[in-house]
């Protein structure tokens, strides 16, 4: 992956976070944030 595509890619990311709070608020983004953190517990499970 390039640098230029990295930069393009992370915003894309956090404008659709941006759009998300803008649109629904910071429930939603509390709960994507919890399931992030469970899986990312599940990955390391089977690390």
């Amino acid at each position: 992956m390039t640098n230029r595509l990295a930069v393009i890619l992370g915003l894309i990311i956090v404008g659709a976070v941006a759009a998300d709070y803008a649109v629904y608020g910071n429930e939603h983004l509390l709960f994507l944030a919890r399931k992030f953190f469970d899986l990312l517990q599940w990955v390391a499970f089977w690390r």
